[in-house]
């Protein structure tokens, strides 16, 4: 049966069943003294339309002060409860409860993981930003990812642009947000890597987390592929992943000032991917 297509910026039924038990509760400050008597004042913005702000800003790219008064309201609410949200670790939490449920209906990939790096640029960025060296040093920010076989994200961490790919590696593979369950007694994970890896220090930190490494350049990928077509070609995967992330024009370019903010950006997008790939008649990530 196809899925029936939905707007990319529309929270269907079923995605928010799946959100609605992990929004975080709103608690009264014990060093705050509240003038006004419980209940008094302006109700807060329902959950469900803070929610669906955030993913439209995620989709469309617009500027948060952009986002349509007469459907959300209040845009800078909106930015608060999204930082509230982050501290909360709402948005991990819930790329956490989209893998668990992937892996339950499909069964995570975990034999064969790839892991590669990607720049955005980051005009406005105060932390986690530096020269990017493929785009004559102007301001850029690099998404590092770890997926399985199917092109999930398991592990994500953001840099600056001038951070080689080698140098969070160990960051990258001990970040994963999900444990595997009934871990294998003899190591039979696979970690796919380009050149970019290469290295006797850099092949101990894969094989120190328990991969049995494969770090072959792009071009002899290519050329083992041709002199054998039934090869079956794996770390291709991590690059489609990167490809799924930039379909969320909020981060294509990075316009986000606070590391922890693009970082919350990119935790949800990496939660509707992980739902994406669970058998829905909904589909809820592209439009």
């Amino acid at each position: 049966m196809a899925r029936k297509r939905v707007e990319s910026w529309v929270v269907t039924d079923e995605f928010w069943e799946r959100v609605e038990g992990l929004i975080p509760q709103r608690v009264s400050q014990p060093n705050k003294t509240y003038v006004r008597k419980p209940g008094a004042g302006r109700p807060p913005k329902p959950a469900r339309q803070v929610f669906e702000a955030i993913v439209y800003v995620l989709r469309t790219g617009c500027q948060w002060k952009a986002l349509p008064k007469e459907r959300f309201g209040s845009a800078s609410a909106i930015h608060k409860r999204f930082l509230e949200w982050e501290a909360a670790g709402f948005f991990e939490a819930l790329w956490k409860a989209g893998l668990a449920e992937h892996d339950q209906m499909e069964g995570i990939a975990w034999r064969w993981q790839s892991v590669d790096g990607a720049m955005m640029k980051a005009p406005l960025a105060q932390e986690a930003v530096g020269p990017n060296p493929t785009d004559r040093e102007k301001k850029g920010s690099k998404r590092h990812l770890l997926v399985d076989a199917r092109g999930v994200p398991l592990s994500l961490v953001v840099t600056g642009a001038n951070v080689h790919d080698c140098k969070r590696l160990d960051a990258v593979l001990g970040a994963i947000v999900v444990e595997r369950k009934n871990p294998p007694h003899r190591r039979n994970k696979h970690l796919c890597a380009d050149a970019g890896y290469r290295g006797k220090e850099h092949l101990g930190t894969i094989e120190r987390h328990g991969y049995i490494p494969h770090v072959v350049a792009r071009r002899k990928e290519v050329d083992d592929k041709r002199r054998d077509p039934k090869k079956k070609a794996r770390r291709w995967v991590v690059e489609v992943c990167h490809s799924w992330f930039n379909r969320f024009r909020k981060l294509l370019v990075r316009y986000e000032k606070l590391q922890r903010s693009f970082v919350a950006l990119n935790h949800l997008a990496a939660a509707i991917i992980a739902f994406r790939k669970i058998p829905a008649e909904v589909n809820i990530i592209y439009g």
